[in-house]
């Protein structure tokens, strides 16, 4: 409580939704529902102080410039709550600041995560796995995310269970195609997916 009090003490807010989220006078569910940009992560800090974050991979990139080989860090994370996901990618000359570059531009990329039961096998009316089928893709990679009864769990890559773990999702089965060995790639194809949940949500 105290950490939410110092974050809405220190932040002076620079855009006009940021003044309202700093003065109460709009919830998460308002946002999401006018789709309404977030520009400032201490939006997301204040409104959603039980984000999660976790790192998907830090790698080294090397780029050759006149000047000589230069080296910079690459991470990628999630971050995420009941209900919640965001995914962001940032580079920097030190691991630090690039993971915590990578975890503000996920804030920023937070939506909600549609859930539900939507296996004929199941039909519990629970929120442990997906409403209907849904498809994501990022470069060559392509996932299927497809619900599952009670019970499955996760039978899924290690890197899919991550960012599904992450926004409170318990079942599913899934099926990938192309070059799954960019964890890269499959996280961001697995969050469009989810996110693509939306286009279908007035089936529900």
């Amino acid at each position: 409580m105290s950490r939410l009090r110092n974050i809405e003490e220190e932040w002076i807010p620079k855009t006009e939704l940021g003044e309202l989220v700093q003065q109460g006078l709009i919830t998460l569910d308002k946002i999401f529902q006018n789709n309404l940009v977030v520009k400032e992560k201490e939006i997301i800090d204040i409104l959603l102080p039980q984000l999660s974050e976790d790192v998907i991979t830090i790698k080294m990139i090397q780029k050759m410039t006149a000047s000589g080989q230069r080296s910079r860090f690459k991470a990628v994370v999630i971050v995420g709550a009941d209900g919640f996901l965001g995914v962001g990618a940032a580079k920097s000359k030190e691991v630090g600041p690039a993971i915590r570059k990578a975890i503000d531009k996920a804030k920023l990329a937070v939506v909600p995560v549609i859930r539900g039961c939507g296996s004929k096998e199941c039909g519990c009316g629970g929120t442990h796995s997906i409403p209907f089928r849904v498809d994501g893709k990022c470069g060559s990679v392509r996932i299927r995310l497809i619900p599952s009864p009670a019970g499955v769990g996760l039978a899924c890559a290690d890197k899919v269970k991550q960012v599904l773990r992450l926004c409170g999702i318990e079942d599913i089965w899934s099926k990938t195609f192309g070059d799954t060995r960019t964890s890269e790639n499959l996280v961001k194809a697995t969050f469009d997916a989810l996110r693509n949940a939306h286009k279908f949500n007035f089936n529900i």
